[in-house]
């Protein structure tokens, strides 16, 4: 399984950047999907997953109202459509994928992570 990510760049605070990761070499519907982000320096935390059908969407609290996760099976594609970006959502973003991300947040694969910086 690969999982190619893009969309990342410079922003100005307030502003929006759409991040998109397509899945390769399997089956795109056995994953729940997900994206995490990552400051250097510090550890890599949760961003916001949904279940393999789509139906369920989780969100850290830090995002959610501002983040909304989308993903489209036909395209084995997942989007993390990023409004009102403040400084503090600076960081690299991974996309994810596993079978038991949902229930367990247990990641089999990782995206090689697209970096956001939002200027103040």
């Amino acid at each position: 399984v690969q999982l190619q990510a893009f969309g990342g760049g410079l922003v100005q605070a307030g502003k929006s950047l759409k991040l998109s990761c397509v899945l390769s070499g399997d089956t795109f519907i056995r994953y729940g999907m997900g994206w995490y982000r990552q400051v250097p320096g510090k550890e890599r935390e949760f961003v916001s997953r949904t279940s393999q059908t789509g139906d369920y969407r989780y969100y850290a609290d830090s995002v959610r109202g501002r983040f909304t996760l989308a993903r489209d099976n036909a395209k084995n594609t997942v989007t993390l459509q990023m409004n009102s970006l403040k400084p503090e959502d600076t960081a690299i973003y991974y996309c994810a994928a596993g079978r038991a991300l949902m229930s367990r947040q247990i990641v089999e694969y990782w995206g090689q992570g697209t970096e956001v910086t939002v200027s103040s």
